[in-house]
């Protein structure tokens, strides 16, 4: 018997649909928003299309671009309403990783030449940085050890702590929020995709490697036989590595796996503070409101553009 190879892997176009809806218990007069909604422009990653629809319209909005390169849009709601809803539209293409990226160079070299030093280390330098309060502890540094032997080369650290953040945590949806520590994660032992990429950037940041916090969307395919349902999707969020040669390596523990194409990045930062979908401020006597978030990622048809 001899073995089939691996699917070559190709550029993926999609469209991607983001959808949230705040519902109030009374008029708001006001609405200030702000959200990273749009996805990045990379090497890697092209967006052919974006539209962002706010209902009832924004009587004023714009768009501006922050310190990390991410596009950040802004809008402001007049119009008396009791239900605001914002809808982000993408197309994009992604594509695979080089075929070297994770196979050789610096992904192959020990993980301790990854540490950024020198001119071409500058700009990652502040992603080696703990956050403030601090988030990297002994329990952090101790759960890392394991991964982070001497001399172990870098893509071998990145899969065996991926892999022991898949195995000894629970994807608990609604077990954390934005506000929980990396600590309070490391000793409940479950999460969501954020608690898990905080948790893998601080046991990076515990050993002086650059990590930063990437939101987006992961496309998923439906199980064998079944089609594909709209609206299941949802945000994502995962981990990325700083390399000599100013490359990044995605990490993601959620699912463990490194990032491919089809990860859609939207926004990247020190922390999911930097790069949340929505923030915002709104005037009103309402004493409760509810949200609703859909997510759908559709391959395009005709897909796979280019060998």
């Amino acid at each position: 018997m001899t073995d089939t190879p691996p699917p070559v892997a190709q550029t993926r176009a999609y469209r991607v649909t983001h959808r949230t809806v705040y519902r109030y218990s009374d008029v708001v007069t006001s609405s200030y928003g702000r959200g990273f909604l749009t996805p990045r422009e990379s090497p890697r990653q092209r967006c052919l299309a974006h539209e962002l629809l706010i209902e009832p319209d924004a009587a004023d909005s714009s768009t501006s671009r922050d310190g990390y390169d991410n596009l950040s849009s802004y809008f402001h709601v007049t119009e008396r309403h009791d239900t605001l809803s914002i809808t982000s539209r993408s197309v994009v293409e992604v594509d695979p990783p080089p075929a070297t990226l994770y196979a050789g160079g610096s992904a192959r070299a020990p993980w301790e030449l990854a540490r950024p030093v020198g001119a071409d280390g500058a700009l990652a330098t502040e992603f080696a940085l703990d956050l403030q309060p601090p988030e990297i502890t002994e329990a952090v540094r101790d759960y890392a050890a394991t991964s982070f032997t001497p001399g172990r080369p870098l893509i071998e650290v990145l899969r065996d702590l991926g892999s022991r953040i898949h195995r000894d945590f629970t994807y608990r949806s609604g077990s954390t929020t934005v506000s929980t520590k990396v600590s309070e994660v490391l000793a409940a032992r479950e999460g969501v995709c954020q608690d898990f990429a905080r948790l893998a950037i601080a046991c990076l940041r515990a050993n002086g490697l650059a990590a930063s916090y990437v939101s987006g969307y992961l496309a998923t395919d439906p199980p064998p036989g079944k089609e594909r349902m709209v609206g299941i999707d949802a945000t994502h969020a995962w981990a990325s590595v700083w390399t000599p040669q100013n490359q990044w390596l995605g990490l993601d523990p959620t699912n463990d796996q490194m990032e491919d194409e089809r990860y859609i990045v939207v926004g990247i930062g020190r922390d999911y503070a930097d790069v949340p979908p929505l923030r915002g401020i709104i005037y009103t006597d309402s004493e409760s409101s509810a949200i609703e978030v859909s997510v759908d990622v559709a391959p395009l048809e005709g897909e796979v553009l280019h060998a």
